[in-house]
This record gives structure tokens, C-alpha cells and sequence, in this order.
């Protein structure tokens, strides 16, 4: 920044006075900032030098940029500070008051472009976080960030890197398998391209195959498989495997990545391993399917082979590996590899297919998830994201449903609306431990790749001329848009497949050990749960209270309280804030602050549900009728988009098989009956709504590109959609262990699983088991139902609860079962 600009700054005149004091207290800044960009990275060996006294509990750095409109600047987290970023409290957009700075060395050379030129840098020790909803911007919208200069520096930034660690790119703030940032490029460089022009002439008549290679490397002597490989090897890809992250905080390297590619000639297959930065120049360039020239190689024994095998390693140094894509008519041909091999299967055939086969799908996608993430191995460290996929074929009324995993293709799985056409290659197939027919799954391997509608990817591919596929868009032309629209959904709770429907089943699942949580250990592990993170958990419990709500019409519900329970005085804990107090940051929030009586465990903004009113406050209890949020009788899933062809969207998805240039072708009203337990009317205010996130959308292909940045992790669901339920219901569970009160939706208008095959009694015992109302008899109305909660009293459960994280000081909690205890 100029020196006639510095003193408008604030970072000038908070940072620079500090400096004139030779830093003898933290810098604190008494005006707002705000949070223009957070970036993730991991810490190497010298990273622990820059907070000597931070504890590093974990392998993550943060460095933030922040503003006050007339400049910018870049700081690192304190470590302490991480935990606002995991559950997505500090955030782009987020406003900052009191913001305390300190200054620290920086991990990257003077000469590099985003090194401060005054030799100063700066970590961020603790602030007050003040914003709205995730997903707003706030006062970041009144300025145009990119246009603002760097504080300390009167010359472009250029790329930016870690402060902290002597790393050359960041990672994804969610997971480490996508890409991000600039540096990763679509286009191959250009240098490498120039000198392989140069020597293509000379090296011709040099070439190699994969047979000779392994002999000459497994046989032991010497030859071509010695040292740096010269020989060209011109082979096909078969399988792109994601990207795979093994930066770990004792390592010292700039690009920790590395990539595995599965290639053929005629005489045999083999590995090829992309390492470090070469993953930045060719990952996103390559595809199965393209030909590969590839010449300085080297040939080494594969890591963990079970049998002796070979790997190419292609690597930028030592040397500098020489890529090129060969177009199909490019090689002699003699060189020309076999064409790539794909094993589609359609839904009917997957019905006979065993356990953990690979196979390759294609289908109508109807059912687009919202992303969520898991730990690593089921307790590690890494978070897994995913998010569920359902597709349609026609060849049977069983749907394909995928559990898809990042596949280092963000931009495709923003990509992936109901209504697109989808192709999932290399997935396993995932059967269900009972051995139902209809309980299985698709999931990620390796590599496994998704395309989709919208990315011009059909039209690349050459799966686009075999006869599944041909048969599929035969199948795609004949349905009707409206129709397929009724059925399309977006985002919301779910859970696939449905847990076991008694309690020896479950434990069966389980393998015998259900790992039942007292009430203080549920409330730990929501604490630690992480944005969009999901867990189940078991805990023995007895219903103390049943409510019946409608959303946008909480304040009026239909609720039963046991008597017995509510003269318990075992406290009702509501969720305080998630970070202890030692953390060096305050946060303020745009919701109501909880009551500081005591921590609450609830679900989603629903948990700060009040108790009904006690019979003991000398309020009266009457009976009254209640009218206004007793349900209407079911509508059907419709959409309000009009289409003047009934096809015109499902006939535009079809089409990108064949742009490729090279192609060939009632009210009701009920009375309480119970006025001992039986309560309706309005809740004290305290109560909060359901949130948005759990409930699932109606999509609008009007506004796809909007509803899915708003699904996605980072996103902020508004009113504007239509959800497809509207009636839920919430069940206060008393802890026996320990009688903490645990607030849980419970959704049984919501299935996501095949019908069960016998029909079952519309019992709080048998929906509590199943999960949801039965579907072959009509459901009960909201008004009989809280009427027979009366079933519940003093019964003992057990009480499957499924959590998801979903930022700041929301934690969404849905009983999806609970089994009777009987003796």
C-alpha cells in the first residue's frame, strides 16, 4: 500500500503504533474488520517455531485475510483459534471486533511474491465474532475486495501461499481430497509442451512397451528399466484414481500429492504415480481414455503389491518427467493402445450381483443429498465428504443409490442436479450385512470418477456409443418432465440404508456392542463434532415429551408431557457455547443466546425447545380444540415450474451424448382427550424452528445454480424453496444413566428406504421401531398420535440418534429408532 493511503488504513495505525513500541502487548484493533478469505494448509516440521506457546493438537493451519475496507491483510490463526473455523462460527464474511494481532515470523523467502516487503507478518491471538447466518457476506458486500491494495505492500501480491509452513499450495477447507486454488490447471504448461515438439522426431523410433519394461526391471539385468528411462511409452489411460494427500507435520515438502493412474498398450497394464507438482500441472488435464506419451521416467518395485510388479514414477525433478497427450490418429499403429473397458450395470442386474463388485452406472438423478462428512476409518483424524445419490434407469423400481465420496472433481459434483444425467464409473457395490436383496449401496473405490450433464463430459467419453448406455437414452426420451420433477428432491436428513427394525437386529449390526453413552457423554461428543460432521450414537432413555409442530407455525403444536417425568428435578441442559473457556476468542451471534441455566443437548435451533407449561405454575389446564396447525390432507410432491414440452430438460440432458464432432450419432379437527397430559396451544418463545438443512427441498430447476451453492458446505438455505415435509415432530428424551434431557426430531413422514413387506400397527412401539408411519395403512393424524403417547410413559428405549454438525452453535439430532427394553 502506498504511503499517502496508510494512514486511511487501519491496520497502519494499529499495527505500525505497536511496532513503534517494539510490540510490548499485542496489537488489539478497536474498529471491525472483516473476513474476506480463510485458507487451510498443513503444518511441517518448522511450523511449531511460529507459536511457541500454542498448544498443536492438530496437523492444520489457517491463514485469514482480512479487511476494513481500505486495505488488506493476511495473518495466520492462532491454533486456539481453529476450532471457530471446524465448526464453521469463523467464516468468509465473518465481522471481527476487538481483533488482537502479534507479530511472527513467516515460513516463505523475501523474494517471494506475497512475503511482506517490510519483513513484517502476523497471527491473529483472538477476536470477538459477530455475523448472521451462514453464508452472508454482511459488510463485505459494500466494498470490492479485489480491488484493495495489501497492507505493506505497494505491488501485486501474486500468488498467494502459506504463511506457516514451507507448503506451495493450500487444501480444501472441508476435505483433502479436492483441489484448490489457481495453481492447479486445466491446461497442460506450455514449456513442457515446446520440448516435447523438439524431440518427438527423435525419439520415435525409440519406444518401449510395458512387457519390456517389467521384464527388464523384475529379470534384474541391466537394460531399458534401469536408472531414468529416455524410451517414449505410449499407452492409454485406463483409471484416474483421486488425488491422495500425505502432507504430515514431520514432512517437509511443498507439494505433498500424488496421483495414480492405471494405463495399457497392447502388451500388458501398469501403474503410472504423478508426484508433487506434476499432480499440479497434468491431474486436471488428464482423463481415462486419452493417450499418453510419456519419456524420463523411472521404473521402480509397486508399493504394497502382492505379487512383484512394477511402477512407473513420473515425478518434476531428477529428473524433469516429459508428459504429452497424443490425439487418437497421432501413433504409429503398432503403438495405438486398446480402447478403454467400461462394465456398466443397470439397477435389475445389480439385484444379483454380489458383495464388493466394481461396476460402472449411468442414471436420472432424482436425488441429490446434502454433503456431509465422517471420520476417516470410523474414529480417525481425517473427515471423509460425501453426499447421497439417487438414480433412475428404468430397468427395474429399485433405484441406484450411491454413496459418493469426493473424487477430486469438485467442479462436477457441484455440477450434479436432480434432472442430470450422471455416470459413475468404478464403484463397489456395498450389500447389506442381513442380506436383503434390496438394501444395497454403491460406493467409492480408487477410482472412481462421476460425470455429469452440464459439463460437456458424455460427449468426451467414449462410453457414449456402447449399448447400455444407448439403451438408457432410449429409456431417458420417453419420460415426461413433470412427472420426473414430482419425484426430484434436494438436500435434507437422510439415512440409507434404514437401520435394523428390533433391537436384536441392531445389536446383531453392531456386532453386539451398541456403545451406549451417558447423558454427559452425548454432550461431549456433539461438542466435538465438526461442521457438517456425522455421527450415530445409542443411549438408554425413557420420552418425556411428545410434540407435533409445523414449520413456521412452531408457536402452535399439539404436545404430551409424562406427569410422572416433568416432577423429576433432574435439569434440562441446553447447548451453551461449544468451545471452553480457556479458547482466546469471544463469539457473539445474531440467535437468541441460550439460557444460562444450564447445557442443553438439542436438535438443530429445535433443542432450545421450552418444557410445556408445568400443572404446578398455577396456570390452569383446559381442554381446547385445536384447528389452526392440524395438517391438511397430503398433497402430493409437485413443483410450480411449468414446461410447454413435457421433455424439453430430460431431451437437453439426452443430447450431450451427441454433440462430440467425432460422434456417430381436507381439514380435519380433533379434540384432546386427555387434560392431565395432553397439552395444545402456544409455546413460550423460547422455542426455536426446525432448520432449513433438515428438511428436503423440492428442487426448482429454475434456480438449480442457486440451490445447489446453498446446499453445498458453506451454504445458506433461505425460505425460497419449498420443503417437501412440513410436519415433524420432537421427543424429549430423559438420559436413565444420568438424567440429562436430550431434545430429538424425530421424522416419520420421512422414508428413505424400500417398504417393508409386511404391514405393521401404527403404535408409538412400532413407528419408534420402524421409523416412520407404515406405509400400507394411512398414517394417523397428529392429533390421535400425541393422543397415544400416553404408550410411552414409563417405558425404557433404546434410542438410536443420528447427529450432523451444522455450524455455529447447531447441532441437528434425529431419533431415527428406539426399541423397547423388555425384561
Amino acid at each position: 500500500m502506498s504511503n499517502m493511503a496508510a494512514p486511511d488504513c487501519v491496520f497502519y495505525r494499529t499495527l505500525c503504533r505497536s511496532r513503534q513500541n517494539k510490540w510490548s502487548s499485542p496489537a488489539v484493533c478497536r474498529e471491525v474488520l472483516y473476513v474476506v478469505e480463510l485458507q487451510r494448509y498443513s503444518r511441517d516440521q518448522g511450523s511449531s517455531v511460529y507459536f511457541p506457546q500454542a498448544v498443536l493438537n492438530g496437523d492444520d493451519l489457517y491463514d485469514a485475510t482480512l479487511t476494513d475496507g481500505h486495505c488488506r491483510l493476511r495473518v495466520t490463526l492462532d491454533p486456539g483459534l481453529n476450532p471457530l473455523v471446524e465448526r464453521y462460527v469463523l467464516r468468509s464474511g465473518s465481522t471481527l471486533c476487538g481483533a488482537a494481532f502479534a507479530p511472527a515470523m513467516t515460513a516463505q523467502l523475501p523474494a517471494c511474491p506475497t512475503a511482506p516487503a517490510d519483513g513484517d507478518s502476523y497471527k491473529l491471538l483472538s477476536a470477538e465474532v459477530s455475523d448472521g447466518a451462514p453464508g452472508e457476506d454482511g459488510g463485505l458486500r459494500s466494498f470490492n475486495v479485489d480491488s484493495l491494495s495489501w497492507f505493506g505492500s505497494s505491488g501485486s501480491a501474486g500468488a498467494l501461499v502459506p504463511l506457516r509452513a514451507n507448503r506451495s499450495v493450500f487444501l480444501p477447507l472441508w476435505n483433502n481430497v479436492d483441489y484448490s486454488g489457481e495453481a492447479w490447471r486445466e491446461a497442460p504448461p506450455a514449456e513442457e509442451e515446446e520440448e516435447e515438439e523438439e524431440e518427438e522426431d527423435r525419439v520415435q523410433r525409440h519406444a518401449v512397451t510395458v512387457s519390456e519394461l517389467r521384464d527388464s526391471f523384475l529379470i534384474g539385468r541391466r537394460g531399458v528399466a534401469r536408472g531414468v528411462v529416455h524410451h517414449q511409452l505410449i499407452v492409454r489411460i485406463i483409471n484416474k484414481s483421486h488425488l491422495m494427500y500425505y502432507g504430515r507435520r514431520d514432512l517437509n515438502c511443498e507439494c505433498p500429492y500424488k496421483a495414480v493412474l492405471e494405463v495399457c498398450d497392447r502388451t500388458g497394464s501398469v501403474c503410472v504415480v504423478l508426484w508433487n507438482s506434476v499432480c499440479l500441472g497434468w491431474y486436471r488435464r488428464l482423463k481415462p481414455g486419452d493417450i499418453l506419451n510419456l519419456r524420463r521416467y523411472r521404473v521402480k518395485g509397486r508399493f504394497q503389491a502382492q505379487l512383484d510388479d512394477i511402477e512407473i514414477s513420473v515425478n518434476s525433478r531428477n529428473p524433469a518427467a516429459l508428459i504429452s497427450v497424443l490425439p487418437e490418429s497421432s501413433p504409429f499403429p503398432q503403438h495405438i493402445p486398446p480402447a478403454a473397458f467400461y462394465r456398466f450395470c443397470n439397477s435389475k442386474e445389480l439385484l444379483d450381483r454380489p458383495h464388493g463388485v466394481v461396476c460402472d452406472v449411468i442414471g436420472l438423478l432424482t436425488f441429490s443429498g446434502r454433503p456431509e462428512r465422517i471420520r476417516n476409518d470410523g474414529r480417525g483424524a481425517e473427515l471423509l465428504e460425501y453426499h447421497w445419490l439417487r438414480l433412475e434407469d428404468g430397468s427395474s423400481n429399485q433405484p441406484i443409490m450411491v454413496k459418493l465420496f469426493s473424487t477430486s472433481q469438485p467442479d462436477a459434483h457441484h455440477k450434479l442436479h436432480p434432472l442430470s444425467v450422471v455416470v459413475c464409473t468404478r464403484l463397489k457395490l456395498i450389500r447389506a450385512a442381513d442380506g436383503c436383496d434390496l438394501a444395497f449401496y454403491l460406493t467409492n473405490t480408487t477410482y472412481t470418477q462421476v460425470y455429469c450433464t452440464g459439463m460437456r463430459h458424455h460427449s468426451e467419453m467414449s462410453y457414449r456409443k456402447l449399448r447400455p448406455v444407448r439403451q438408457f437414452l432410449q429409456w431417458l426420451r420417453s419420460q415426461d418432465d413433470q412427472e420426473v420433477l414430482r419425484r426430484a428432491l434436494i438436500g435434507g436428513f437422510f439415512i440409507y440404508p434404514s437401520p435394523p427394525v428390533s433391537l436384536e437386529l441392531y445389536m446383531k449390526d453392531r456386532r453386539g456392542v451398541p456403545g451406549f453413552l451417558r447423558g454427559a457423554e452425548l454432550q461431549r461428543e456433539l461438542e466435538r463434532l465438526r461442521y457438517r460432521e456425522r455421527q450415530t450414537f445409542c443411549i438408554q432413555a425413557a420420552v418425556t415429551m411428545v410434540m407435533y409442530s409445523r414449520r413456521g407455525e412452531e408457536k402452535h403444536c399439539l404436545c404430551w408431557t409424562d406427569r410422572a417425568s416433568s416432577l423429576c428435578s433432574s435439569p434440562c441442559f441446553r447447548n451453551s457455547s461449544p468451545f471452553p473457556s480457556s479458547t482466546p476468542v469471544t463469539t457473539r451471534s445474531a440467535r437468541s443466546p441460550p439460557s444460562s441455566s444450564s447445557p442443553s443437548l438439542s436438535p438443530t435451533s429445535l433443542g432450545s425447545t421450552s418444557t410445556p407449561a408445568d400443572p404446578r405454575s398455577g396456570r390452569k389446564s383446559r381442554k381446547r380444540r385445536f384447528t389452526e396447525t392440524l395438517p391438511r390432507k397430503r398433497r402430493p410432491f409437485v413443483t410450480l415450474q411449468s414446461e410447454q414440452n413435457k421433455s424439453v430438460i430430460l431431451f437437453e440432458a439426452s443430447m450431450e451424448f451427441l454433440e462430440s464432432p467425432n460422434a456417430d450419432e381436507d381439514k380435519e379437527e380433533d379434540e384432546d382427550g386427555d387434560t392431565s397430559s395432553f397439552l395444545t396451544g402456544p409455546l413460550p418463545l423460547e422455542q426455536s424452528d426446525i432448520t432449513l438443512e433438515t428438511l428436503p427441498l423440492r428442487y426448482d430447476h429454475a434456480h438449480k445454480e442457486e440451490q445447489a451453492v446453498a446446499i453445498a458446505m458453506g451454504g445458506a438455505l433461505t425460505g425460497r424453496f419449498d420443503s417437501v415435509l412440513d410436519e415433524y415432530y420432537t421427543l424429549r428424551l430423559r438420559a436413565l444413566s444420568d438424567g440429562v434431557l436430550v431434545d430429538a426430531l424425530f421424522l416419520p413422514l420421512s422414508c428413505s428406504s424400500p417398504p417393508p413387506l409386511l404391514p405393521y400397527a401404527n403404535t408409538w412401539t412400532s413407528i419408534l421401531c420402524h421409523g416412520a408411519f407404515c406405509p400400507h395403512t394411512p398414517p394417523p393424524s397428529p392429533a390421535d398420535l400425541i393422543g397415544m403417547a400416553t404408550q410411552l410413559a414409563n417405558q425404557r428405549l433404546v434410542c438410536v440418534l443420528e447427529a450432523c454438525h451444522l455450524g455455529g452453535a447447531t447441532t441437528e439430532i434425529v431419533l431415527s429408532r428406539a426399541f423397547p427394553l423388555n425384561h
